[in-house]
């Protein structure tokens, strides 16, 4: 039976020489089986960023002495399951795949980005942030009690508390699509829709053209548009929204 692996990292940063400091991900099969979790921090060669800091709170002091990446028990388990018979489960996954993809490990179970299938499906939402949703969605009143359902201690500054929250917003995922596909598979459907990208046409919330879509402005000023392409790092739904937009 298939395993579905929930998925957080904890970084130095978000550059392209950062690296992972903590990975924490649980592991889910049959009902009637445990939950098994990992949550471990691991040093690296690379020197954690300020910024990174102030957002996990993870300091030189807390992986001072622990393994490399790759010697600890959680990445090594992670190689042992990936195979297309199992999914992994993250939101906004190139991130997290990228830094694992430093560290040797390429993904392949099929794949559920929890963060575009949020764009597709709760298109009513302002952002589609894990946080955000965590609120918007009331999630933070059923942590609690899974957590002690689990047998999971939430620690400040854990990887493990995200992916417990994920865990909800995944429940919550699949319940969508059951709604809005009743006649598909679930899960098969929200790995379909990890590989469509988005069209974004809700208002910009940067820029001089703050609070236009992309369709007023492909009319009323196409060469922002076109500037946009040119010059800024894009995420891949904007770049698919622009070239729609601008064809």
């Amino acid at each position: 039976m298939a395993k579905y692996i929930i998925l957080d990292t904890e970084t130095t940063g978000t550059g392209d020489n950062d690296k992972i400091i903590q990975l924490g991900y649980m592991v889910l099969g049959k009902p009637s089986e445990s939950v098994e979790v990992y949550n471990e921090f691991c040093s690296c060669d690379t020197e954690i960023g300020l910024g990174a800091m102030e957002t996990h709170h993870i300091t030189p002091e807390m992986i001072a002495g622990k393994p490399m990446c790759t010697d600890m028990q959680a990445y090594k388990r992670l190689v042992e399951l990936n195979s297309d018979d199992n999914y992994m489960i993250i939101h906004n996954a190139p991130f997290d795949l990228g830094m694992l993809e430093k560290e040797g490990f390429k993904n392949q179970m099929q794949l559920i980005d929890t963060l575009r299938c949020a764009k597709h499906l709760y298109t009513d939402q302002d952002f589609h942030r894990l946080q955000y949703l965590r609120y918007a969605l009331e999630l933070y009143k059923e942590e609690d009690a899974e957590a002690k359902r689990l047998g999971v201690v939430i620690k400040a500054h854990d990887a493990i508390g995200d992916v417990l929250i994920l865990k909800l917003f995944m429940s919550a995922l699949t319940k969508k699509v059951k709604e809005m596909y009743p006649n598909e598979n679930p899960m098969q459907k929200l790995v379909e829709l990890t590989k469509q990208p988005v069209y974004m046409n809700k208002p910009l919330r940067f820029g001089k053209n703050k609070g236009k879509t992309v369709e007023e402005l492909a009319i009323d000023d196409r060469g922002y548009l076109e500037w946009m392409q040119k010059n800024m790092d894009l995420d891949e739904d904007m770049r698919y929204t622009l070239n729609k937009v601008l064809a």
